[in-house]
């Protein structure tokens, strides 16, 4: 019914004051749309939303209406549900399931080998520890959302506005904010106390950024819905996109007394965001609870998972698969060992009538029950648990603090440490992220006439703006002659050039004390606005269409007839205005690839223009075109026409703006350009050149001209002089040679040792990659946010490398999700980077440590840990395989029930796991200084299925002593009491001590860095196993539980025999004397790069042993030259090459006499002293 009164509305339809004549064919063009918009939304009429073709299936016949309540639910469990589904949730992890399927058998009499308690003893301790931290996290969340949901606001209800709670609101419900409020759903802005309905917002919670944005109601409902019954009687109907998660981009049409109006995202007021400098507002609730974007957006993002993650898992499966077979090869065994001595040994008759071969299969079961430690229950809780502590290291790291804008390093995940320590590809955005993105307007060109020069290299004093009370004082220009310029007012092109940059634009301004605060969606933008209002043409105010500056001493108003916004496929933003004396022009400003696209063949000055944007470019300044053109009023009119159709259009709006964008943006006659400087953050240059010689290779991604890129890459010691540079269009020329897939891989692109690099643009890289990746540095120009995702991909894609991506901005944000790793920086462009990336910190410079020490110690920590996690338990285990030989293959276990249960909980796990997160080869200033430190990470040398095999057959080989020195120093022995303790339980004490004390020993052996910690946790898990053993053995608890607790007496029995003591000796001993020969060897035969540059530092360290207080022969020269950017002279002025030498003094000591100064050590090197 709604539609066919739509179509007849749209047959005398009005847009805005004017009659179209194109209303038909628009019509048409709604007809065609109309069905693909279902979401409508009708003010002040909640019944409408309850309609029968509003409603949704949810189960069976049971429907309910599409639109969401706004209350939030983002906890996961209720009392009723927590249990059954956080074990739902957990038994999806095979190792879970597996050990469950152990549990079952372990129930089954004739084939359980084990008590059912040593297999759920550790999975209950492992499912609760990880359900209690569930709960928590619940708990928390619980909080949150009824915090939320029980917000006040002011709703219209029966004509009047009444105080409710957000979890009350509706679709279709009109609300008034105040200033400081949060906004409680998604709205459509109708009317606020600022003139112009515009309302100022911070959106902090919604993309991390600080800076105020505007937004602004519809001029119809601004000069119609100021009061409460006007609002009352509102009764428009909204249609729009569904619910979806485009932060950046809303589509909508209101239809109110028969006019149409197009809705875009600054009419809209998002929930998450914050009401600020306006007193109050109205909006209408158009998505509720979680049909807002802040909740679209609330959703998993892709899990990143390790390569490490990857090979365990697969090294576990290789141990399932290992167990199967050794179990099936025991119980072939036991098959043939029942048929030929079984059958006939009388006293080992049980009253069974079984064949051999089905005793063989329940052999075949009750050895997946005594093998099943070969895959370890605790390592996936272990590994959190590592995991954990290596990000809390990260986020405490004060030299990873930027004390400035009190900023710490923060690991925004806990799975991704050790791949920090395996980068082969950095991708890195330009600007704010090597530059500080902080803009200042240095040079221009106007009229084929440069303007501004280099304070470094002149000696004049800066201009004195104290003749325009508007000036921003911070403001710094060199060139008086182009002040001089403009303040005569003489030449038109300087004062079109200021004026176009005091009114192209979409900055807001605050008016503060007496002062002018702009805010601008971009340093650029900022920069350049206020290198007008210096210049004297001041922006001061704007309304919905019409901006007013002040030019020199006149006041001045323009009429704006159209904003054509900048884009990064645009690259480029144009405003249409109308001048007071009638004129319409544009005015335009944009990217020089574009803007020369769309000069007019009279326009005068494009070489010369050109020619001072290279020379910009070189200098690593960031250009911009400007540019003008005269509209005559009916061509104005005839686009204006077509610039409404389009601004209507429900079906991709954007690409019909694009295109009626085109029509205009044409035959422009060019001003001139402006070159602003974005320099570089602290540390920059040292930090790439650190990681080059890791052998990362660094790739820049940015959006600027090729000129500007390669000087940016030279001024960073990305570019060096030793390297031969390449460049797109020079290799594009010849795609036989170069086309990925038309060449051998075998061959290389660039023959020789010399080191290559290419600067490209970013559109042919797709088919450079092969060549791209031999490149030591990559340089890709134009790109957009798209592409350089589309570059990260590639190289992961082709090249299997690990990659990571660090930005600062929102159009970094696809690169970051993209790479295996991301890092976002904390700069001038809000905090959408960080809020999508996996580790981030505020300046460059960190990254270098975050990589080359957090990275690499915790990847050499990870590996250490799997390989001696492995052996242990292949230690352990693997006794029982030896002990099946002598026991008929009949499934016997050789240790005790308990010893079994808690030998991976309390009597082998805490020194594994405290290496695991303490370790260190070398210390973090080694790790800094020596950056080939780093290579094994990216090689995966610590850890792979070679290492796998080791720490197997180590544990082989531990096993078999463990197994066989006890059992041949049982055989015919005589205890000092003349007893002989030959019996099985005081073989396992034996052999479980002997166990416990060589997995002690032996991580002792493999530990690098000790400290208090580690030392307190070896003696104690030894202390801790025979504390629980003698209380176990005890008389008075199995008197209290005699069917659970058997071994009673054994272990004081044994141990107080001195040659069971000399057995556990020798057993240890055995076993690790071949481990003390190898790092014996290692460390003087086949030491590593670690131990080489460890033995390095140290031998500089005795090389600069301090000499006595004076020393003769000697002249000394301090450098004063203390603080630099870039590399400078002080190794010249240090070395005393750049003096003259003093003829040798014959008269006194003072010439041969010198001070040494003491070396000054920083904190750290202090700590390391110690």
């Amino acid at each position: 019914m709604y539609t066919v009164k739509c179509q007849e509305d749209c047959q005398d339809l009005y847009i805005g004051k004017t009659k179209q004549p194109l209303v038909k064919r628009m019509a048409q063009h709604r007809r065609a749309t109309l069905s693909d918009v279902t979401w409508k939304v009708k003010a002040n009429d909640r019944p409408y939303h309850q309609l029968p073709e509003f409603k949704k299936k949810v189960f069976l016949c049971i429907k309910k209406s599409k639109y969401s309540g706004n209350a939030i639910k983002t906890y996961k469990y209720n009392v009723i549900t927590f249990l059954p589904l956080n074990l739902y949730e957990q038994f999806k992890r095979v190792a879970n399931i597996y050990f469950l399927a152990l549990l079952i058998l372990q129930i089954i009499p004739e084939i359980s080998t084990l008590p059912w308690y040593t297999t759920l003893i550790p999975l209950v301790i492992v499912l609760g520890i990880t359900a209690i931290k569930d709960l928590v996290d619940d708990l928390a969340r619980h909080r949150m959302d009824n915090e939320i949901n029980n917000r006040k606001c002011e709703v219209l209800l029966n004509g009047r506005f009444q105080e409710a709670k957000w979890r009350e609101i509706q679709v279709g419900d009109v609300v008034r904010l105040k200033k400081n409020d949060f906004i409680p759903a998604d709205l459509l802005l109708l009317s606020s106390s600022n003139p112009n309905s515009l309302c100022y917002v911070e959106t902090a919670e919604l993309d991390g950024e600080t800076n105020l944005k505007f937004r602004m109601g519809l001029r119809v409902t601004d000069e119609r819905l100021q009061e409460d019954h006007q609002l009352a009687d509102f009764n428009a109907l909204i249609e729009c996109e569904e619910p979806n998660n485009r932060l950046d981009k809303f589509t909508g049409m209101m239809l109110w007394d028969r006019e149409r109006y197009p809705l875009e995202l600054d009419n809209m007021l998002l929930r998450g965001c914050k009401i600020r400098n306006t007193d109050w507002c109205h909006g209408l609730v158009i998505f509720a609870g979680g049909d807002t974007k802040i909740m679209k957006n609330g959703g998993k993002t892709r899990f990143k998972r390790t390569k490490i993650d990857e090979l365990m898992n697969y090294m576990v499966y290789t141990i399932f698969a290992l167990l199967i077979l050794v179990s099936a090869g025991l119980a072939i065994g036991h098959t043939y060992w029942y048929e030929a001595i079984g059958t006939k040994a009388w006293y080992l008759f049980d009253g069974k009538t079984q064949t051999p071969g089905y005793r063989g299969f329940l052999s075949f079961w009750g050895y997946i029950i005594v093998l099943n430690t070969m895959v370890p229950i605790s390592l996936y809780v272990s590994v959190e648990v590592i995991r954990l502590g290596q990000s809390k290291f990260i986020n405490w790291d004060l030299q990873m603090y930027f004390a400035e804008k009190d900023t710490p390093a923060k690991a925004r995940t806990t799975t991704l440490n050790e791949q920090l320590g395996q980068i082969q590809y950095v991708f890195s955005d330009k600007t704010g992220t090597l530059t500080q993105n902080i803009m200042q307007f240095k040079k221009c060109t106007i009229a084929g006439r440069s303007y501004g020069s280099d304070p470094f290299y002149s000696k004049i004093q800066p201009v004195d703006w104290s003749w325009n009370r508007y000036a921003d004082k911070k403001f710094q220009f060199m060139d008086h002659s182009l002040v001089a310029l403009v303040r005569s007012k003489k030449d038109k092109d300087a004062m079109e050039f200021f004026k176009l940059l005091s009114l192209c634009h979409t900055v807001m301004v605050e008016h503060k004390d007496g002062d002018l605060i702009y805010q601008a969606a971009s340093p650029d933008e900022g920069a350049l606005v206020t290198a007008a209002r210096n210049f004297g043409y001041v922006f001061l105010s704007r309304t919905q269409d019409t901006m007013t500056i002040r030019e020199m001493d006149q006041e001045m108003t323009y009429e704006m007839l159209a904003l054509l916004d900048f884009n990064s496929d645009r690259k480029r933003m144009s405003i249409i205005l109308k001048f007071p004396d009638g004129r319409i022009r544009l005015y335009c400003k944009g990217a020089d690839t574009v803007i020369y696209e769309r000069l007019s063949p009279n326009s005068k000055h494009k070489e010369t223009t050109q020619t001072a944007l290279d020379i910009f470019a070189n200098e690593t300044l960031r250009t911009l075109c400007l540019c003008y053109k005269d509209i005559s009023a009916e061509e104005f009119e005839a686009w204006s026409r077509r610039h409404k159709e389009a601004q209507v259009t429900m079906n991709d709006r954007e690409a019909a703006l694009d295109a009626v964008y085109e029509q205009i943006e044409n035959n422009l006659m060019l001003i001139g350009a402006t070159a602003i400087e974005d320099k570089l953050q602290d540390g920059v240059p040292e930090t790439i050149a650190k990681l080059a010689k890791a052998d990362i290779k660094i790739w820049v991604l940015t959006g600027d001209k090729k000129e500007t890129a390669e000087n940016i890459g030279y001024s960073c010691s990305l570019l060096t002089d030793d390297m031969e540079i390449h460049y797109g269009e020079d290799v594009k020329d010849d795609p036989q040679a170069y086309r990925r897939g038309k060449k051998k891989t075998a061959e290389p692109f660039f023959p020789g040792s010399n080191k290559n690099a290419l600067i490209i643009t970013g559109g042919w890289l797709i088919d450079f990659v092969d060549m791209a990746c031999e490149c030591e540095a990559v340089i890709c120009c134009r790109v957009t946010p798209k592409q350089k995702a589309n570059v990260v991909s590639l190289v992961k894609k082709y090249k299997k490398a690990v990659t990571l991506s660090i930005g600062d901005g929102a159009n970094d944000v696809n690169m970051i999700k993209t790479a295996d790793i991301g890092v976002g920086i904390s700069g001038q462009e809000g905090m959408q980077a960080v809020m999508s990336s996996d580790y981030a910190f505020a300046q460059f410079r960190y990254l270098q440590r975050l990589l080359l020490v957090h990275g690499r110690w915790s990847y050499i920590r990870m590996c250490k840990f799997l390989r001696f996690f492995f052996f242990k338990n292949f230690a352990f285990t693997l006794v029982h395989f030896w002990y099946s030989f002598f026991s008929g293959y009949s499934s016997q276990i050789t240790f005790e029930d308990w010893f079994i249960t808690l030998y991976n909980l309390a009597y082998s796990s805490l020194p594994v796991l405290l290496v695991g997160l303490l370790d260190q080869d070398v210390n973090d200033r080694l790790s800094l200084k020596f950056p080939k430190l780093y290579i094994p990470g990216q090689q995966g040398t610590l850890f792979n299925y070679k290492n796998f095999f080791i720490s197997l057959f180590h544990g082989i080989f531990v096993s078999l002593i463990i197994f066989f020195i006890p059992y041949g120093a049982f055989l015919q022995t005589m205890g000092q009491d003349g007893e002989a303790p030959s019996d099985y339980q005081s073989f396992a004490v034996v052999a479980a001590s002997s166990l416990i004390f060589i997995v002690n020993l032996q991580i002792s052996l493999d530990t690098s860095y000790w400290t208090f910690v580690n030392c307190f946790a070896v003696l104690g898990s030894i202390a801790i196993y025979f504390g629980v053993m003698f209380d176990i053995h005890s008389a008075g608890i199995h008197v209290i539980f005699p069917s659970v607790f058997t071994f009673t007496g054994v272990s004081s029995n044994a141990l107080r025999q001195p040659y069971l003591w000399l057995t556990i000796i020798l057993t240890v001993g055995i076993s690790l004397l071949p481990v003390i020969c190898i790092q014996f060897l290692s460390k003087t035969i086949w030491p590593s790069v670690g131990d080489k540059k460890y033995e390095m530092e140290l031998k500089e360290d005795d090389d600069k042993k301090k000499p006595s207080a004076f020393q003769r022969g000697r002249r000394s020269r301090r450098s004063a030259y203390a603080f630099s950017h870039a590399q400078g002279y002080a190794d010249l002025i240090a070395s005393g090459r750049s003096f003259r030498r003093r003829p040798q003094a014959h008269g006194g000591p003072q010439e041969s006499i010198r001070e040494i100064p003491r070396r000054e050590l920083t904190e750290n090197d202090r700590r390391y002293e110690v």
